[in-house]
């Protein structure tokens, strides 16, 4: 009897944690997704320089222009789709422009494309969770 509980708890234990991390790639993956869409376009150079990096921060650029943002995302969805639960996940953009723009040094985001982001953490987080639920059952 003892043992079918211990295998029990551990089977819920198994299932919790394997639902936290996907509620945390999905919060990440959101988060992400949301702030390259809004990043101006010129070029496409700075959509194409968001990086994405699981326990180190990325340094340096890369040599990327993605104007659309479809190929940023699909690079940094493959990138995270590792992520877990309690990592520490670093979402950068090194081109030395990063920071105007995020200032609103653009028409075309005015308000910047991280601080906007983050105001909607909240809804962000109970999406994802809601829908880690519902693929639960």
């Amino acid at each position: 009897m003892a043992g079918s509980f211990s295998l029990d708890v551990s089977r819920w234990v198994d299932g919790t944690e394997a639902r936290m991390d996907l509620v945390v790639r999905k919060i990440c993956l959101d988060l992400f997704t949301r702030v390259i869409l809004r990043s101006p376009v010129d070029t496409g150079r700075f959509r194409g320089n968001w990086q994405i990096s699981i326990g180190d921060v990325p340094d340096g650029v890369l040599d990327l222009t993605d104007p659309s943002g479809s190929a940023t995302i699909s690079r940094t969805t493959a990138e995270a789709i590792g992520v877990r639960a309690g990592e520490e996940v670093f979402f950068v953009n090194n081109l030395p422009y990063g920071p105007a723009l995020e200032r609103g040094h653009s028409r075309q985001a005015p308000a910047g494309m991280v601080g906007v982001t983050l105001v909607e953490f909240q809804q962000v987080v109970e999406k994802a969770a809601n829908e880690a639920q519902r693929e639960r059952r």
